[in-house]
């Protein structure tokens, strides 16, 4: 099982770089021809970092949790096109998102499940291989879904956690606080493209696009998602 760190996320920017090169076109697309329907949550590194994931690990099933505009929908239904297999299953309170994916995407690997997760818990599938949480962000709610909706993953898997990381710290009474500090006395690592926690990474990866000449999609942005492996 890779650790996902700096050096795997090179790897896998090297190893599908054409195929990123192609997503990123379309994303960009996409996003033009929604105009105002469409604002998207994921900055570059982030969204693509979540794809390379999810090309690697080959989840037979992925989890998403806050779907918004379906920005983040698009980028997993992609990587799931391109592996050729896979289904997510997606859980939020409003449906946008039901009216902005692309049917060409949706179509035999999407499901959606609208309500308050608190209620539609039941409807988390089994053998979840990737778990996607960018929802409500306090830190009630994230003290919740640390107690009852993690332990109903595998260990292992890798889990991406949105908006943690936009200034150097946590902020207080806010979800990242909570989850870095369950990972902490659990002793698990985590990756981070945040330009305000990590800028040795971000400039590294940065630098990295630009190699490979993989053209912007949204541009810079904070990027203060972080990745883990589920602990078990």
């Amino acid at each position: 099982m890779e650790k996902i760190d700096l050096a795997y996320v090179r790897a896998l920017y090297r190893e599908y770089a054409g195929d990123l090169a192609a997503v990123g076109k379309q994303q960009r697309e996409y996003a033009e021809s929604m105009g105002a329907r469409m604002t998207p949550q994921l900055d570059d590194l982030e969204a693509e970092i979540t794809y390379l994931l999810v090309r690697a690990t080959r989840p037979a099933v992925v989890m998403e949790l806050g779907t918004f505009h379906g920005w983040s929908t698009s980028w997993i239904l992609s990587a799931l096109r391109d592996n050729g297999a896979g289904r997510l299953h997606s859980f939020d309170r409003i449906d946008n998102v039901v009216r902005n994916v692309p049917e060409d995407l949706a179509d035999g690997r999407w499901t959606f499940v609208q309500g308050d997760i608190k209620e539609t818990l039941d409807r988390v599938p089994a053998g979840t291989g990737y778990l996607f949480v960018d929802a409500a962000h306090s830190s009630r709610f994230a003290r919740w879904y640390l107690e009852h909706l993690f332990p109903r993953v595998p260990a292992g898997i890798p889990v991406s956690v949105h908006d943690v990381y936009h200034f150097r710290s946590t902020l207080p009474l806010h979800e990242g606080k909570v989850v870095v500090r369950w990972l902490g006395k659990r002793g698990v690592p985590f990756f981070t493209p945040s330009r305000a926690k990590a800028r040795d990474v971000y400039a590294t990866l940065t630098g990295l696009r630009a190699e490979l000449g993989l053209s912007p999609v949204r541009g810079p942005g904070d990027n203060p998602m972080i990745f883990f492996r589920m602990p078990r």
